[in-house]
């Protein structure tokens, strides 16, 4: 009965130590135990505030997200229309600057013949007797380059009685006449020339000044 009395008494205190031991553990860790947790209970709500926005936002953002609002289609008629007539403008530009390049390639060429052409017609015009037979070879050739600048569109461009025109004139005098009206074309000293229609080579001309001045009577 004493050995009994004594066991008991042994695990009485043994059970009273440990619990001695837990409360000075719990109450060594209690104080930082209870702030961590304490902090993470108040931080815990204001994380999930602070990404509450965020993610409205991202949802605003997106689109299509949550509108509900239907995306437009492209009309594609008529970017088919469009295209179409794009390409329709494209290929009669192109048609017509091949057209104006083959018109014009032969340009350089028959800009380089005019002068023979001129001194042709300036031997014709001093020839003295019209019926020569050497003259009359000369005319065949003149008239054969008149014919040839023809078949390229090439025309002469008469000046004389004309209003004088810096576009298709180059005046290289002036001089006063009684029967010209100022700024009239009097003299074409060389003649101008038109490649369908635009200028080949400018006329050199005399412009009038008009009626010259009278002297003052004294």
């Amino acid at each position: 009965m004493f050995g009994f009395g004594k066991r008991k008494r042994r695990t009485m205190n043994e059970e009273e130590q440990s619990k001695s031991a837990e409360e000075k553990v719990s109450n060594s860790v209690g104080p930082e135990a209870k702030a961590s947790a304490a902090s993470e209970t108040a931080q815990g709500p204001t994380a999930e505030a602070a990404s509450a926005p965020e993610a409205e936002l991202d949802q605003d953002a997106a689109p299509g997200s949550g509108s509900g609002e239907p995306v437009a289609e492209p009309d594609w008629k008529d970017r088919y229309a469009r295209t179409l007539a794009d390409f329709d403008n494209y290929r009669k530009r192109v048609a017509r600057d091949k057209e104006e390049l083959a018109q014009f390639a032969a340009k350089d060429i028959l800009k380089d013949l005019l002068p023979t052409v001129d001194n042709l017609a300036l031997a014709l015009d001093k020839a003295e007797n019209k019926e020569d037979p050497f003259v009359q070879g000369v005319k065949l050739a003149y008239d054969g380059f008149l014919k040839a600048l023809a078949d390229h569109g090439a025309t002469p461009l008469d000046s004389v009685g004309e209003p004088f025109d810096a576009n298709f004139h180059e005046a290289i005098a002036q001089l006063p006449s009684p029967d010209v009206a100022e700024g009239t074309v009097m003299n074409e000293v060389k003649r101008g020339w038109l490649l369908h229609g635009k200028l080949l080579r400018a006329a050199q001309v005399v412009v009038s000044s008009g009626a010259p001045e009278k002297p003052a009577e004294a």
